[in-house]
């Protein structure tokens, strides 16, 4: 992947070295390297340019990023891409649920990073593929690709800067609060090699926002849900409504919310457990909700929990509930059709890496959780 850029210098600028102005955008002593170990990698009105000269107004600054190598031990493999966004400098995609996005052991072929390969492998493009942002495999919604190492850096960085900001569409049981903050350490929970928990000795500072968008009764008839499913993010439960809801018998078992909902930190999973902490967890989630998973009737949920609980170290006790507790479960809840946790990236806003210009994009939610939230809408 090649990639000229061109910088015309402003008058603020003037003065200050080449290095200094590239540091200033984003070019990390790693990248610098690279630049400088390219042939013509800086250049200056045309010219090769030492790092420490001046900057006049009105000087063309030019880098040139080759990479003629693609990752390697990555397969190309062709498969539908759901492309959101493209440009010379970044993809948006929109990751489908059950698809890893980088491989790992049983997933050599199935993954994200094996379709974006294919793309530009087709295309005869060398590639190194850098994802930023990350999402569990069964997560769907929005990813940023970097399509070469200055991108990549200056993506990373304002990741780790909290300059891209994500609002996830999440399904959970009961009757959410109409907002709220979740202040709660996460840490790898013990016996385990994937689940986490709220863990206020070892743990991570996690702090997660929500907003109720919706309420309604499995049961019977949602309550005041949007018409609209894909400008969801705007709307939102009428409060004497929900507290009409809340206060029927046996309301929390037989009701669900939509909620939006946005990160202040990035800890592996860390929807997942605070939701699961507060008593709210998302549905269809085998690892933090697993008696109401396996509780369902669907072969797909069964065979993902059974494939998890192989793969994952699940305590016995989190894992498995006798068949007389699964009984009352079924009896006293309704149990959601979805086969993995009910979590979308459906909103994503982050300065563009090169020139700054504000981005954002939108995806509706997939299927699968529109059947639960409007069932009405699908034959």
């Amino acid at each position: 992947m090649n990639r000229t850029i061109h910088w015309k210098i402003k008058q603020i600028h003037e003065g200050i070295s080449v290095e200094q102005f590239l540091r200033a955008h984003g070019c990390s002593h790693h990248v610098l390297t690279r630049l400088k170990q390219t042939e013509r990698g800086i250049l200056l009105d045309g010219n090769w340019a030492y790092t420490n000269q001046k900057l006049k107004a009105g000087d063309v600054l030019t880098i040139q990023i080759v990479e003629d190598q693609s990752s390697a031990d990555l397969v190309p493999v062709q498969m539908p891409l759901d492309i959101i966004y493209e440009d010379e400098d970044l993809l948006v995609v929109n990751k489908p649920s059950d698809m890893p996005i980088h491989p790992s052991i049983n997933n050599y072929e199935n993954t994200l990073a094996n379709g974006v390969m294919y793309y530009f492998a087709s295309q005869g493009i060398p590639f190194v593929y850098r994802c930023i942002n990350r999402l569990d495999r069964d997560t769907s919604g929005l990813l940023i690709i970097a399509k070469h190492y200055l991108s990549a850096a200056i993506l990373s960085h304002m990741s780790a800067e909290r300059q891209i900001h994500r609002e996830y569409l999440a399904i959970v049981e009961g009757i959410l609060p109409e907002s709220g903050t979740i202040d709660a350490p996460i840490a790898r929970l013990d016996g385990s090699v994937l689940m986490r928990c709220v863990d206020h000795e070892h743990g991570q500072r996690a702090v997660t926002h929500f907003r109720r968008l919706s309420v309604w009764d499995c049961r019977s008839r949602r309550i005041a849900f949007p018409s609209a499913v894909a400008q969801i993010s705007s709307s939102a439960q009428s409060p004497s409504k929900a507290a009409a809801l809340q206060s029927s018998p046996n309301s929390q078992n037989r009701s669900l919310s939509l909620a939006a909902v946005t990160l202040e930190t990035g800890r592996t999973h860390q929807i997942r457990v605070h939701m699961s902490h507060i008593g709210h967890p998302l549905i269809g989630d085998f690892l933090y909700n697993p008696v109401r998973t396996q509780a369902s009737s669907s072969q797909t949920e069964c065979l993902r929990t059974d494939r998890m609980h192989a793969e994952c170290s699940i305590p016995a006790n989190i894992a498995r509930t006798d068949s007389v507790q699964k009984s009352q479960l079924l009896s006293e809840k309704f149990v959601p059709p979805i086969g993995r946790q009910a979590l979308h990236s459906h909103k994503l806003e982050f300065p563009h890496p090169i020139t700054g210009k504000p981005l954002s994009f939108t995806c509706e939610m997939p299927e699968d959780m529109r059947r639960v939230v409007c069932p009405g809408s699908f034959a």
